[in-house]
């Protein structure tokens, strides 16, 4: 490429971030706005990696982005919140003075991100680092599938309800709707259509009534907000049969032996 060859290189690093919900914004270390393919890359001069390293090893790449939160589009609160959570990420090296041309640094998705003083540092963890995780599941008494997905097989088409929350006290959410069944929600999910919270999901403890109880506290204020209710499960095989009719699909072990028969004596 004539734009690196040159003695008086216009080279500059640019970030496209997808996030899971859909919204895409560019980053730019340089001085002032590119527009890519489409999409405007906001000017972000503090924004730099560390030392990218690429290599054909199985090693986990991964670097880290260093800079000051002088995006609009990425605040404190939102990361705090976890928008930005697997948010997909490409880095790539552009002409800053005719941009089209690229040179990809390293793409993955968002990892740890630390915020100090105003300032940020996301880990950019690669494809590879994928690897890490177990490929053989360990055994458990209780259901590793998810309610609902492919292993599970139970139909969800009319185990999700909205709902509006009409009042918060902490972790406790009163809607305008009961439960289909006792504690239906507990161990479900909880998402938020509308509000500060918008674009959000939560974890659902328990329920009871007209009211849920998630696990942890909402990130913002969630008065009157419409929200939707997955139903959930124990993931114990007395619910998955009595309540789901579904235990052929059950993915867990509740009748293997523990760590305790190692320690039974001959006959006893």
């Amino acid at each position: 490429m004539s734009w690196l060859d040159g003695e008086c290189t216009t080279l500059t690093l640019c970030w496209r971030i997808e996030r899971c919900d859909g919204v895409t914004i560019g980053i730019t270390a340089h001085d002032d706005d590119l527009e890519i393919d489409g999409l405007v890359y906001r000017a972000a001069p503090g924004m730099t990696p560390s030392a990218i390293s690429r290599s054909a090893s199985l090693d986990a790449d991964s670097m880290d982005v260093t800079g000051a939160l002088s995006s609009a589009a990425i605040t404190e609160a939102d990361l705090l919140a976890g928008r930005w959570d697997g948010a997909r990420v490409s880095l790539f090296a552009t002409d800053w003075s005719a941009p089209g041309e690229t040179v990809a640094l390293g793409a993955g998705t968002f990892g740890a991100v630390e915020l100090r003083d105003g300032a940020l540092t996301a880990e950019l963890r690669g494809l590879s680092a994928q690897l890490e995780r177990p490929v053989v599941e360990e055994t458990s008494p209780e259901c590793r599938a998810a309610l609902g997905d492919r292993r599970c097989r139970v139909a969800m088409a009319g185990r999700r309800r909205f709902a509006r929350v009409t009042e918060v006290l902490g972790t406790t959410l009163t809607l305008d709707g009961a439960e289909p069944a006792a504690d239906a929600y507990g161990g479900g999910r909880l998402r938020w259509f509308g509000g500060a919270n918008s674009g959000l999901e939560d974890a659902i403890a328990r329920s009871e009534g007209s009211t849920v109880t998630l696990r942890r506290p909402p990130r913002f204020d969630a008065g009157g907000a419409l929200v939707e209710l997955i139903e959930g499960c124990d993931k114990s095989l007395a619910t998955c049969a009595a309540r789901f009719g579904n235990a052929a699909n059950f993915r867990g072990e509740p009748y293997l032996p523990g760590i305790d028969l190692l320690t039974r004596y001959p006959g006893g």
